[in-house]
């Protein structure tokens, strides 16, 4: 079973002050640490999971500069054996124009599966996966907790609102977005690191993919963004069951909801 698995290099931002950029586009990002995106973080390790227990191969995608080559690296640590890093320079992507680019890229390439996080943790936009399904003309899965192979067809779990699942039966080839918690991703070493820079990894400029001006259009505009507004608090309400419901149904009526 050969797999692609796109991933991505993001600011992380847990317990970090976040600052709002010049333009109010976007958070200053010149002082975070960056890091594989968590739920594509459990798409590879889906992927070698796979690898190992039915053959084949796994390839690690992803678009960016140098930099990002440190998340392909560690991809191929964790067992996938090639990895291909497309170079988009300062072009500014959305999700239509990543699946455009991922698409052309993959098009041609020997695969029975693609995987994707669910989302990008610094866009939390979750729409690359599906859009790239759809460039592809694949069946494709979201959510998903769960993937056995059967033939030329997989049996999925996904993840429903409310606590729910549901298991299902899918066509192969298709793309499947990846939740986190479908597996336990393993440790990586340095010294794992530096053992897959024998691994290849290929550059491909996003200029030598045939793609138009207007394919790589964003359609995605960023009017502004801002820090969530700080409140008071909440207010504590206290007393026994019957003095605090009647307390709740006064503020419900102060607030105009109707009882």
């Amino acid at each position: 079973m050969n797999i692609i698995v796109c991933i991505k290099r993001v600011p992380l931002t847990q317990e970090v002050d976040l600052e709002i950029d010049e333009l109010r586009k976007g958070v200053k990002k010149d002082a975070l640490a960056y890091v594989i995106n968590d739920w594509d973080n459990y798409a590879i390790e889906e992927a070698v999971l796979l690898q190992e227990k039915f053959g084949g191969t796994v390839t690690a995608i992803t678009i960016g500069d140098e930099d990002d080559e440190e998340i392909l690296r560690r991809a191929l640590a964790m067992g996938a054996d090639k990895s291909i890093r497309i170079e988009a320079g300062e072009r500014e992507l959305d999700g239509f124009t990543i699946s455009k680019i991922l698409a052309k890229t993959i098009r041609d390439l020997d695969y029975d599966l693609i995987m994707t996080g669910v989302q990008a943790d610094d866009d939390n936009a979750a729409m690359v996966g599906i859009m790239l399904a759809e460039e592809l003309g694949l069946s494709h899965a979201a959510v998903v907790t769960g993937m056995e192979p059967e033939g030329n067809a997989a049996t999925i779990r996904v993840e429903l609102e409310g606590g729910m699942d549901e298991i299902s039966k899918i066509k192969l080839p298709s793309l499947l977005t990846i939740q986190t918690g479908i597996n336990d991703p393993r440790y990586v070493s340095i010294m794992g690191i530096r053992k897959a820079r024998k691994k290849e990894l290929v550059v491909i400029n996003v200029e030598d993919l045939g793609l138009s001006e207007d394919d790589l259009a964003q359609r995605t505009m960023i009017e502004e963004v801002f820090l969530p507004p700080e409140t008071e608090g909440a207010e504590m309400i206290e007393g026994d069951p019957s003095s605090v419901a009647g307390q709740i149904i006064q503020i419900m009526k102060e607030k105009g909801v109707s009882i």
